[in-house]
């Protein structure tokens, strides 16, 4: 289950498609954060849900908010990804150990090994401020991140 809208964000550690180590709570205070959860790279639904974002990347990465996209890839698989598909904006691996992060928020399918389609927009004092899940094969809907964060 899912963790629910008022909920204190749980703080993560893990590394970009460059190496580098991003915290969730180097962000508070500082920027909104659009927390995506995706379950595989290279694969069609995932690819076209990032690159949709890429393509809109001025809402989701500037003064304001921050855009961090995880999946239970390596670090390796996610910096080929990223840089065959332009992505511009971090891709966070959570490979090992294996789901961490993804069971921490809820979003972790156990029987298939990666994360579900889930989605959380965090706040600037880290509290989760709005929320969807989708199943494995059902992509989001992007405008409906646009309109949570003009809530806040």
């Amino acid at each position: 289950m899912a963790i629910e809208v008022g909920t204190e964000a749980p703080d993560f550690e893990l590394k970009d498609n460059h190496g580098a180590t991003v915290k969730l709570s180097d962000f508070r205070g500082e920027k909104n954060v659009v927390l995506l959860f995706y379950p595989f790279a290279f694969t069609g639904v995932c690819t076209g849900e990032l690159c949709a974002l890429r393509d809109e990347l001025p809402k989701f990465v500037n003064d304001d908010v921050q855009l961090l996209a995880v999946s239970n890839d390596s670090i390796h698989t996610l910096r080929v990804f990223g840089e065959q598909e332009g992505l511009e904006y971090p891709l966070l691996s959570d490979f090992w150990p294996h789901g961490n992060t993804s069971r921490a928020y809820g979003v972790f399918d156990e029987d298939k090994g990666c994360a579900v389609r889930g989605t959380f927009i965090i706040d600037k004092a880290g509290v989760v401020r709005w929320t969807v899940v989708n199943g494995l094969p059902d992509a989001r809907d992007l405008n409906e991140y646009v309109k949570a964060l003009d809530t806040l």
